[in-house]
């Protein structure tokens, strides 16, 4: 989702205000925990008690809004930086500062069916995924031929 610096901070006010903030999801780089229209609940959550393998939502360089798994923090130039990557991503996004994150996902509103981030699959899921980036290139090609399909 593209915004500006100013939807930012507004959505960063808000988050904090109230606890809270949900939001539609528009892609598929979460695939299959998050699809096309999902509804995803973040948190506000401090950096220190950011896991491997949580949610982040965080504003992207290009102007985006973007949850994606958050893997590991490393330090560059002196400032510690957060390296993040969509489930379905075959390589990591570019390192974020820390004050870019609006917050961490708790859970996700499929249809009928609530999906939280602390559940046993969640945590196994965000696990498997990371240590097997093989499953990243599966998903990738399967969502590419789903796509060729709906297209052709």
């Amino acid at each position: 989702m593209q915004i500006d610096i100013h939807t930012f901070t507004l959505l960063k006010k808000a988050i904090n205000k109230d606890g809270w903030l949900e939001l539609p999801s528009s892609g598929n780089s979460m695939y299959p925990l998050i699809q096309k229209g999902n509804i995803c609940r973040f948190v506000p959550c401090k950096t220190s008690l950011f896991k491997k393998g949580d949610v982040l939502l965080y504003y992207s360089q290009t102007g985006e809004l973007v949850a994606h798994r958050f893997v590991k923090k490393v330090k560059m130039k002196d400032q510690t930086v957060l390296v993040l990557k969509g489930d379905t991503n075959l390589g990591y996004d570019q390192p974020i500062e820390e004050n870019w994150i609006l917050g961490k996902l708790v859970n996700v509103q499929k249809k009928h069916l609530t999906i939280t981030t602390n559940h046993v699959l969640s945590r196994l899921w965000g696990t498997l995924i990371l240590s097997n980036p093989f499953l990243s290139g599966i998903l990738r090609n399967y969502l590419n031929r789903k796509l060729d399909v709906h297209f052709n």
